[in-house]
C-alpha cells in the first residue's frame, strides 16, 4: 500500500522555516510542513493547504524538487511516498498552531540532531537547488537500515 504525502520546505534569504511537531507522527522532531493528500486534491494543493494549516502562511510559488520513499521494517507493506516542494514566495507570518511551532534556521544551523535521521542525507542536496529521489528503510528506533539517493534532472526519470 502506497500513501502519498507532501512536504513543503520554505526558504528565504539563506534561512529555512521548520516546525517542531507537537503531536502525531514525528512528534518532537523538526520538519517541514505537509501531510496527506485528501480526496479530490492535487499534490500541490495538499502541500499548500498543509503549510497554511500547520504554520499560517500562504504559499505563492513553489517547485517540486524531490520524491522521498520511506518504509519501516515493522510495516513493510506500506510505502510513504513524500513529494517534496521548495517554496520561496509566500504571504503572512509563520504562527504556532496546534500541530507545529515554526522557527527560522540559517542553513548552517539546521538542527539535524532533532530531525528525522534521513534529513541529513538529502537536505544538503535540497539546499543546493538540485532535484533528487530517495528511498529509506527504517528499523527500530528510526535507525536507517538502507538508503538510496539519486540526483536527477527530472523527477519522472526514475520510477
Amino acid at each position: 500500500m502506497r500513501k502519498v504525502l507532501t512536504l513543503c520546505l520554505v526558504i528565504q534569504d539563506g534561512n529555512i522555516l521548520l516546525g517542531m511537531k507537537k503531536r502525531g507522527f514525528g512528534v518532537g522532531k523538526w520538519n517541514g510542513f505537509g501531510g496527506k493528500v485528501e480526496s479530490g486534491e492535487t499534490i500541490e494543493e495538499a502541500a499548500k493547504r498543509e503549510t497554511l494549516e500547520e504554520c499560517g502562511i500562504v504559499i505563492r510559488n513553489m517547485e517540486q524538487v524531490a520524491i522521498n520513499e520511506f518504509q519501516f521494517e515493522n510495516k513493510m507493506e506500506e510505502i510513504l511516498e513524500v513529494h517534496v516542494f521548495r517554496a520561496d514566495t509566500f504571504s503572512g507570518e509563520p504562527i504556532e498552531t496546534e500541530e507545529m511551532r515554526p522557527e527560522w534556521f540559517a542553513f548552517a544551523d539546521i538542527p539535524y540532531d532533532t530531525m528525522w535521521p534521513d534529513d541529513r542525507f538529502w537536505m544538503p542536496i535540497f539546499l543546493s537547488g538540485k532535484k533528487f529521489r530517495t528511498k529509506f528503510l527504517f528499523g527500530a528506533g528510526d535507525v536507517i537500515l538502507e538508503k538510496e539517493i539519486l540526483k536527477v534532472k527530472n523527477l519522472d526519470d526514475i520510477g
